[in-house]
């Protein structure tokens, strides 16, 4: 009989994937099974490829399993897997119902473990710019429960467990708002308490509503605040005016999609939702490698190695590892690399380029090259390149006198994108897609045909990073509204900023 597993209980806070614990990443990277509750940011399920993903929502609408059964199906999982994460939203331990499903598992035998999380009840008022305490406000925060149990019979009472002075935090305090004052009221607060609502705390998507207990729920209909939310009410609100942040980032409100290799780096992504914008990665480019030519081997016959992406520096470090190879290989050979991005490969091996371009551009390139070592001519150059690569690279070089030897690397696809991925970026309804190379463009025209290219661009625009992907942008039928004029990812993201702050009218 299989040994009984482990349970975790992981607290994956609020929303920000940044707020998980490196305790609940590494749970999350050595997990087997992972039962996940339906707030929980995706970019957390990407930390753990290898576990089997079963969804538990207990979202409104949507098909649910009841406490209970939820309570059997972990330990069911733990008699199949030794590993299993419960991956809840906030902390499992705050209004999260992890108490219950620890008691069900110890009283069935199953050993577990505990990684909290940063509870909704602190990282909502905080990115709204509302300390739950401060000296010279609130000494005490008080955290209540605005949801009545479906079991529960009568009138909502949370009035006794508040106290007259300090702040209060009330989860999910949407659906019973009105009776959620009233208890405020009970308790002995005014109706002049400054008072917040944070719809979506701590996410892209989040707002605040302001106004005082008088007032609120007035505000929450005008706004149309739905859940998940919550009311924060004490003098502590105040200070929103003086320390809001997170709602002051430029790119807050705009909703932006950004085509991408498939399951390749989300930095530009990263970058994006850092500065305040809601991201939808969608996939257009399928990458696979190619066998190299027998006579690629040895490379310290090369006078240069010349690096244009990032797959191809990961070519070049396969095929080391394919062939029991490491550093020393490349003794003597000089490494041109376009951008940071091809650069980090390299570097996360120990290698570091002699030389970098910078603009997304073959003359670039070409110009870099030059200026390090005008005597190209007789000179080998490697260039580990996609199959659909433009020729002016290598004709650029050659007419110097280099002597380039090109190697097709690796292949670009268009991925398998199934109809309801199309949906969700139609649904999502982005105000920008970003290309960064003519590719992305023209494989997104490609993946979602004509009738959902046509529905996309009547709300959003392009931002490309140089002017060749501006040609394949305006080809299938977008407005290019932001470009950089150097041809980097972070000139690209200002130009992005730019673009933003134009719209905002700032």
């Amino acid at each position: 009989m299989m040994a009984m597993g482990t349970v975790y209980l992981v607290g994956a806070g609020p929303g920000d994937p940044g707020l998980l614990t490196l305790r609940g990443r590494e749970l999350l990277e050595q997990a087997d099974v992972v039962l996940y509750d339906g707030l929980v940011d995706e970019a957390l399920l990407r930390l753990c490829p290898q576990a089997e993903l079963i969804n538990v929502s207990k979202r409104p609408g949507a098909e649910r399993l009841t406490q209970a059964e939820l309570n059997a199906l972990l330990v069911e999982q733990a008699r199949r897997h030794g590993h299993v994460v419960r991956l809840k939203g906030g902390d499992p331990f705050v209004f999260g119902r992890g108490g219950e499903e620890a008691e069900h598992l110890a009283a069935h035998g199953v050993p577990f473990d505990v990684a909290p999380g940063v509870t909704a009840g602190i990282a909502a008022p905080a990115y709204a710019g509302i300390p739950v305490t401060h000296r010279d406000m609130a000494s005490s925060v008080t955290f209540v429960t605005g949801h009545r149990d479906p079991d529960e019979q009568g009138e909502l009472r949370i009035a006794r467990n508040i106290p007259p002075e300090g702040a209060v935090v009330v989860y999910m305090a949407v659906g019973n708002l009105d009776q959620v004052v009233e208890a405020l009221y009970e308790a002995g607060r005014a109706g002049d308490t400054p008072a917040a609502l944070v719809e979506w705390g701590a996410t892209p998507k989040q707002r605040t509503v302001t106004g005082t207990l008088a007032t609120i729920g007035a505000a929450a209909r005008e706004h149309e605040v739905r859940p998940p939310a919550v009311l924060i009410a004490g003098e502590v609100v105040r200070l929103r005016e003086h320390i809001a942040w997170y709602e002051q980032r430029p790119l807050v409100g705009k909703r932006i999609v950004v085509t991408r290799s498939e399951g390749r780096d989300t930095r530009l992504g990263d970058r994006l939702t850092a500065l305040g914008a809601e991201v939808l990665a969608f996939p257009t480019i399928a990458v696979s490698p190619v066998e190299p030519p027998a006579d690629v081997l040895p490379l310290g016959r090369y006078g240069w190695l010349v690096l244009t992406s990032v797959n191809g520096s990961r070519a070049i470090l396969d095929l080391l590892d394919v062939h029991g190879l490491d550093a020393r290989a490349l003794a003597g050979v000089r490494i041109c690399v376009l951008g940071e991005a091809t650069a980090l490969p390299l570097k996360e091996r120990g290698l570091r380029p002699d030389l970098m371009a910078t603009q997304q551009s073959s003359q670039d390139v070409a110009r870099t090259l030059l200026a390090a070592d005008p005597g190209l001519a007789g000179k080998r150059l490697l260039l580990p390149r996609s199959d659909i690569a433009p020729p002016d690279l290598p004709e650029l070089l050659r007419a110097h006198g280099a002597e380039v030897f090109e190697w097709v690397a690796y292949r670009t696809t268009p991925p398998t994108v199934s109809p309801e991925q199309c949906d969700a970026l139609l649904a999502f309804d982005p105000n920008l897609v970003v290309f960064t190379s003519a590719s992305t463009a023209r494989n997104l025209s490609a993946i979602v045909g004509r009738e959902r290219m046509d529905r996309l661009r009547v709300t959003a625009s392009s931002a490309v990073i140089g002017p060749s992907t501006a040609r394949a942008a305006l080809a299938v039928g977008m407005t290019v509204t932001a470009q950089p004029a150097v041809h980097t990812l972070p000139a690209l993201v200002d130009a992005i900023v730019a673009w933003a702050t134009d719209a905002s009218g700032h």
